[in-house]
């Protein structure tokens, strides 16, 4: 489906969704998020969009930008010596259990910060999460993100195949704790 007759039909859904987190987290097994499914080749309209329709009572997140800001806090050749380390374990480098902050605590961070202002963070760009070992399902079962009042938007470059989420339309990915609109 094009873009102009599918994005009526997702916006409508996810004004829905918005419109009635009281029954958010039955849908979504205990979840507090959505995931907005859109065609990859798509996402600039779609993020242009939300901008548009969404723009006084949201907050966008970029991710792409939390990842620049997190391999800057040292500078490139210090990340690229620390990447190649643990190239075998990436998610050691981006998603750790250790108190140094990494590029997973920096988007859970902004996510409550802006949960805090009284806006719905919209997290977009969330390509840039393949390679990281950051899945959808770890952000999402955050207990932070479950506990905010507002729920979580991610903005989720993908198809469904069959019954299947297909991140970037090839990673399987979870729909388990939110809510989908695809």
């Amino acid at each position: 489906m094009s873009y102009t007759a599918d994005h009526k039909q997702k916006f409508t859904d996810l004004n829905h969704h918005l419109a009635h987190q009281d029954q958010l987290r039955r849908k979504a097994n205990g979840g507090n998020s959505i995931l907005f499914s859109y065609p990859p080749a798509d996402e600039m309209l779609y993020i242009r969009q939300a901008r548009e329709v969404y723009g006084e009572t949201t907050e966008f997140i970029d991710i792409s930008r939390l990842l620049v800001q997190f391999i800057d806090e040292d500078d490139w050749s210090s990340f690229a010596e620390y990447y190649n380390d643990f190239a075998n374990t990436p998610y050691l480098v981006f998603k750790s259990d250790d108190e140094t902050p990494d590029l997973f605590d920096l988007i859970i961070d902004a996510i409550k910060e802006t949960s805090s202002r009284g806006k719905i963070p919209f997290l977009i760009r969330s390509g840039c999460l393949y390679g990281t070992g950051i899945e959808n399902v770890n952000i999402m079962e955050h207990r932070d993100v479950m506990s905010l009042k507002q729920p979580l938007v991610i903005f989720y470059p993908s198809t469904i195949t069959g019954e299947n989420l297909q991140f970037l339309n090839f990673k399987p990915a979870s729909q388990y704790r939110c809510v989908l609109v695809n």
